[in-house]
Order: structure tokens, then sequence, then C-alpha cells
């Protein structure tokens, strides 16, 4: 039974939609959201009380991939819903991505079943509100946030947000005030869940006090293992999940980068140093490592790093995102790989054990995150 049905109510990605009153009372209630029954293989995980998929998709590059082309948004529809049909009911969007038009693009995909499903999005950009723009800097201010929870309603054709995030810290703005703006939108049951993305160690207790969080969104995979400085035990003690953005570090854990590869203008990884050519020999280790384990494991080298990823704590749960369907559901089926306490063991060690070289983000873009710093280099 969906959220809605279990509340006798209304309908839509990684975000919204409900009736008022009925859902303002429950989130104060702290029920925990029911999400649609995923298939065979793919289990369900706790995000703090708000229940999702153990492996969601990220529609972030379904406007415009990395490489800077335009996706047949017909074809992105038909992975969203495709998606649905594997068991996957988590689905991540931002108001930044596009900017606008993901959103739109999700809201449109989910439409058929957007009560059986779980939206999450994200506030935090100083992003002109009615033609997507975006300007310098960072915008959270409180009357900023509802009013840019208008818009993902309409875009997300929802009622409600399921799961809201701040998507980069602004220094300008308490995060105090930002939880008291979401708090508000909680009572009119425009938001059911909070987040934080990129956050340091005390911004994070601060919001969790001021209105408990549901999850965090940090990059982390085997390329970057920030979150293994303090995310995780964090998470664990305060009982809030963790989901993983770039888990195949934007293509790199599944092949797809390899010493010859160069990229096109304005693709962001031309500025990410662990990709430059004097970075990316070492790095390779990694994709020598994870192709040795997918033939060991019988299964893909991206299967590998999301299986990986999932075996670290049963309430993380990666986002990858891709704009081609066999890519989909090669990583639907990852959630069909398993390892034993001592493949594990022998895996994180292995893993552990090669220091990736180079920044992880552009350093314009790691300007905006509280995380702890990236790898040496």
């Amino acid at each position: 039974m969906s959220e809605h049905q279990t509340r006798g109510g209304v309908d839509r990605r990684g975000l919204l939609a409900l009736g008022l009153a009925a859902p303002a009372a429950l989130a104060a209630a702290g029920s925990p959201v029911q999400a649609a029954q995923p298939a065979p293989g793919l289990d369900r995980r706790r995000l703090g009380k708000l229940e999702v998929s153990g492996l969601g998709l990220g529609v972030q590059n379904m406007s415009r991939t990395y490489q800077t082309t335009i996706p047949y948004r017909p074809e992105m529809i038909d992975i969203i819903r495709k998606a649905r049909d594997q068991g996957v009911t988590f689905f991540d969007a931002a108001e930044a991505y596009g900017p606008h038009e993901v959103e739109r693009i999700l809201g449109e995909g989910v439409a058929p079943f957007r009560d059986d499903v779980v939206i999450a999005s994200k506030f935090g950009w100083n992003i002109d509100l009615e033609t997507g723009v975006r300007g310098p800097g960072l915008n959270s201010r409180p009357e900023h946030i509802k009013l840019a929870v208008e818009g993902m309603l309409r875009r997300l054709r929802t009622d409600r947000i399921d799961l809201l995030y701040q998507h980069r810290v602004d220094p300008a703005v308490p995060i105090e005030d930002v939880a008291g703006a979401v708090k508000d939108l909680m009572a009119q049951g425009k938001v059911l869940h909070w987040g934080l993305c990129e956050m340091g160690p005390q911004t994070l207790r601060r919001a969790h006090a001021e209105l408990p969080l549901a999850a965090v969104q940090n990059e982390y995979s085997m390329l970057w293992r920030g979150p293994e400085a303090w995310v995780l035990k964090a998470c664990e003690e305060l009982g809030i999940g963790l989901v993983c953005w770039s888990p195949l570090g934007v293509g790199f854990l599944n092949g797809a980068i390899d010493a010859r590869t160069r990229y096109a203008d304005g693709d962001i990884r031309k500025l990410e140093g662990r990709f430059a050519p004097e970075k990316l020999p070492a790095n390779l280790a990694l994709v020598a490592l994870v192709k040795a384990w997918a033939q060991r494991k019988g299964c893909a080298p991206g299967q590998v790093a999301l299986a990986w990823l999932r075996a670290q704590r049963p309430w993380v749960v990666p986002i990858p995102g891709t704009t081609q369907m066999a890519h989909m559901l090669q990583n639907v089926g990852a959630a069909g790989v398993a390892f034993t306490p001592a493949e594990l063991s022998e895996l994180k060690a292995a893993v552990a054990a090669i220091e990736v070289q180079g920044l992880r983000l552009p350093p314009a873009v790691l300007a905006y995150s509280e995380v702890e710093a990236p790898p040496k280099g």
C-alpha cells in the first residue's frame, strides 16, 4: 500500500506530492513512508523514517549529459518508468539540474505512479524562480526556500516533496532558519522529510537538533571515500540515512574512462583533478580492481562498485544516474551481487590500499562543500 493510500489520499521523483492537512499530521507524528513493493532482488531501506528502494535513480543528466549532449526526452521517460517496473521507488532530482528541466522530466515520468514512489529534490543555489537562470552563489533565505518549493511542486506535477535537501550549506543563513522554513513547509504538507548535502559535522548536528533529518547526501564511492572519515559514524549515531551521489565515480568505476579519455568543453570531469592525465594512471588501479572482482563474481564492474557501497551499512542507498536503458538495468542488477564476510573484508582492504590522487571536484565547486577535504594531490 502506498503512503498516500495509508493516509487515504492523493499523488508523484526523489521528492513530492499529497494532500495538505493529513500529510502534515503524519509528518508530525513521524509515520514512516510506505513505498511500493520493489521487484524481487531489490530490497527496501530506511532513511530515518522514510522507506525507499535499496537503490535509487539519479536523473541529473536527463536534460544534459556530462558530454553536453541533450538526451531524447521520450527515452528518459521510458528509463524512469522502466526503473519503476524493476522495483526502483526512489528518484533524485534538484532545481539546479537543468536548471528546472530535470524536475519537469521526472514529473512527467512518474506521473502514472506518483503515489508509489519517493521523490527527492534540492534547493540552495541562487536560481531565479521563474526563468531558472542561475546567479552567483547560494540562496537559502527562508522566503526563497518556500517559493522554490512552490516551483518544484509545479514542475514535478505533485503536491508534496517526499525528501527535500538543502543542496549546499549557505553560510549567510543560520541552519536553524533553514530548518524553520522546512518545518513550515512540513506543517503545510508540502514537504514530508528533509536532508542536507555536503554538510560539515557541526551543521549536521545543529540541523538535526532543530528538525530531525531523514538523510544526508554526499559523494561516496570507491573513488572518493570521504564519508568514511565521519559521516557514516554520525549517521549511525543519529539514525540518519546516507544517500550516495556519483556512486560510480561519474562513469569511472564501470570502465567508461581510461588513460586515453579526453573530455568535451563543459564536461565537469575535464576540471576534476582525479581525471587529469598525470593523476589518472594511478587511479586506474581502482578500475583494474573492480574488473578483477567482476570477473570473480560474474557481473559487471559497476555492479561490484554499487554492491560494495550497499554493503557498507543497511541504510546506505546509492543513486546512480544514467541516460541509457541498459545501464539502468545493469545498475539495478547490482542488488543481486552479494559478498561473503570474507570477500567483503578482502575487497574493503584492497580498496583502502589504493590512494586516490587529485581533487574530486573543481576547486570552485569544492568551495561550496563543508565535507572534509578530498584526497591529497
